[in-house]
């Protein structure tokens, strides 16, 4: 039987090749022909059973990955999936989950979706969903459990650690949509602000509204958050370009192999403010649609960049339906913003460029022009007109991040208030933080110093050169003091602590809107964007070509 569907399979593919073999491709047509090959063979000879459509699907996955990160191939189980994730809506619950201790933990929720309303709280840790424990399964699994048509329940049955009760839930499963936009609003001085999370439906069109908003508050300068921003729909990012600046400029240009992948995006439409200061900020995970909005606008002149050098992809995809409600996302084309510089970062064959371990040299830069002149460079990303150093997170507040310490007690606060101040005005004060000292008293962490590191690279090479006898009695003060140093680290990065504290009290209250809201009081990118935008000779001087 299996031979039979096989032979069946070389038919078709036969008669599918032959269509190639017109194009005289003789390298594609020998290469199927020699996987038919080895997969008639595995069949017939292999010690085991196989399953043909796994091993397609890993050679065919595995093919793709040797290309770039973003072609994608998808099996009929994972459309649906593909489907929701792009459309920004889904019928799960709205939480997120992460294995801690071996355990299903809820670690984040949105905040007015149906996880809220049954009463389930981050922290959870969840036992059973719909009686089937979950235990030894993996988290895709758990989320493909709770995925159902909207309109139709599941039961959750969990354990609260800060009440030491098991709980059961019956929730009712609705659309989340996640919001493209989770908060706008004025943070003083006339400044506005507008964070955007993601290029899906409608983007353009909700950034509109909420820069209509504000300008109706008083706006009068402007700063658009793209930090950690992947990407999305290249329209709306033409769409949101459309809002800045004057009819008929070329946004973006995208360049591939055949021609209707060659397209030139222009704005339709006249500016809704064209003179309105602009920051856009951007960090490493700033990337694709962010790329263009960022990139187009520090071309055109029409904004002040402000962060650090943005991810670096310039590749654009299309997704293709296939046989057997299949589809493929395929890397098409790469865009061009209008200097004629491509942000992508070369060689993503072999990079990863998540690490953020692999710079365009300056040797291989090309520069460009923007509109005003100004030298801009195509270094794999949008380089910052105003670079800002990412601060670097004290060793303790590492540690306790990592531990949970942190975690733990925000839990054990919202078992014991019902409410808090608002998302912006709430803090931890110096009484809030000693009971959290009291609290850390219970917990067990430890960490290792930069300093300690350094210190035991220098005994090792004393002991290799036989040498530490002669240095172990200093060796050893120094292990002291810098036990000591520790001892006080708590009190030293006490401003460190007590803001993470106060994020992750306030998101358990108002959940990750609120977390935002109050850590803008403290973002050194908000700080140097308002400096930039309330002093208009620098900002007309960084827009302005040097001398």
């Amino acid at each position: 039987m299996k031979k039979r569907i096989f032979f069946t399979l070389s038919v078709i593919l036969f008669g599918l090749l032959s269509g190639i073999r017109a194009q005289n491709d003789f390298e594609i047509v020998k290469n199927v022909d020699i996987f038919i090959s080895v997969l008639n063979e595995l069949n017939d000879k292999y010690a085991d059973e196989i399953s043909p459509g796994e091993l397609t699907q890993t050679a065919i996955k595995a093919m793709l990955l040797s290309l770039d990160p973003y072609t994608v191939y998808y099996n009929e189980s994972e459309i649906e999936t593909y489907r929701i994730n792009n459309a920004g809506e889904s019928s799960d619950i709205d939480i997120t989950l992460k294995m801690m201790d071996n355990q299903m933990v809820v670690s984040d929720m949105l905040g007015d979706g149906p996880s809220v309303k049954s009463g389930l709280r981050v922290g959870d840790r969840i036992l059973k969903v719909n009686g089937q424990a979950t235990e030894g399964r993996d988290i895709d699994a758990i989320y493909l459990a709770l995925r159902g048509q909207p309109g139709t329940t599941f039961t959750l049955d969990i354990f609260r650690p800060t009440d030491g009760k098991n709980l059961s839930f019956k929730v009712k499963r609705e659309k989340v949509k996640q919001p493209n936009i989770p908060y706008s609003g004025i943070l003083g001085d006339k400044v506005g602000y507008i964070k955007l999370n993601q290029f899906l439906e409608k983007a353009g069109s909700e950034v509109y509204d909420a820069f209509r908003k504000l300008k109706d508050e008083g706006m009068q300068y402007l700063i658009i958050d793209l930090r950690d921003n992947g990407g999305g729909l290249l329209g709306e990012a033409v769409n949101i370009i459309d809002i800045f600046v004057g009819k008929d400029i070329k946004v973006v240009e995208t360049k591939g192999k055949i021609p209707e992948m060659n397209n030139i995006y222009k704005t339709r439409n006249d500016a809704a403010d064209a003179e309105i200061p602009i920051v856009v900020l951007v960090n490493e995970h700033s990337a694709s649609a962010s790329e263009i909005v960022s990139g187009t606008l520090q071309d055109l002149d029409r904004a002040v960049i402000v962060g650090q050098k943005s991810f670096g992809k310039g590749l654009v995809q299309k997704v293709y339906p296939m046989d057997y409600n299949t589809s493929m996302k395929v890397t098409v084309s790469k865009y061009y913003i209008p200097s004629g510089r491509c942000v992508q970062n070369i060689e993503y064959f072999d990079r990863d460029t998540t690490k953020g371990g692999y710079k365009i040299p300056d040797s291989l830069a090309v520069a460009y022009k923007t509109k005003n002149g100004r030298t801009v460079y195509d270094k794999g990303g949008v380089e910052p007109d105003v670079p800002v150093a990412i601060e670097k997170v004290p060793d303790i507040l590492a540690a306790l991040i990592e531990k949970r310490a942190i975690f733990d007690f925000a839990n054990d606060y919202r078992a014991r208030h019902e409410s808090i101040a608002p998302a912006d005005k709430f803090t931890v004060d110096d009484a809030l933080y000693q009971e959290f000292l009291k609290f850390l008293k219970t917990k067990q962490y430890h960490y290792t110093t930069a300093v300690e590191t350094q210190l035991q690279e220098l005994k090792a090479a004393a002991e290799r050169d036989n040498a530490f006898g002669s240095i172990q009695t200093a060796f050893q003060q120094l292990e002291t003091q810098i036990e000591h140093l520790k001892t006080q680290d708590l009190i030293t990065h006490q401003g460190d602590i007590a803001r993470s504290l106060t994020q992750e009290i306030v998101s358990r209250y108002y959940f990750s809107t609120g977390k935002l809201i109050n850590s803008l009081q403290h973002d050194r990118d908000i700080e140097v964007a308002k400096e930039v935008l309330l002093n208009p000779s620098r900002y007309k001087s960084i827009l302005s070509p040097k001398k």
